[in-house]
């Protein structure tokens, strides 16, 4: 998917169709490791550890069934206003193999 460095779209600051760079960021930050219910937690607390049953602790960390199964990760557009300076995010993303900027 090729996209342009520039486009003219609607300012919802300026309240105008402006001048608009556009950027791709990132699709987001991820979970921390020492979030409620995480297995590094589990593990510091005792619960992943020894002999006998572990509950839901006693499988294997990723069973073939909870694999990434996408190939490709949707691109998130940032526009920026040349006037005001202002950004919009946009978070409707297509799916595509390369992201090119032109």
């Amino acid at each position: 998917m090729k996209l342009p460095k520039t486009t003219k779209r609607y300012c919802p600051y300026c309240k105008k169709q402006t001048e608009q760079k556009i950027k791709l960021v990132s699709t987001g930050a991820k979970r921390g490791a020492l979030k409620r219910g995480s297995k590094q937690r589990a593990a510091l607390r005792g619960k992943a550890r020894g002999v006998g049953s572990h509950g839901r602790w006693s499988k294997p960390a990723v069973s073939k069934f909870k694999r990434k199964s996408k190939t490709t990760k949707k691109t998130n557009i940032m526009y920026t206003c040349k006037e005001c300076g202002k950004s919009k995010y946009q978070k409707k993303g297509k799916r595509a193999g390369r992201v090119i900027q032109e």
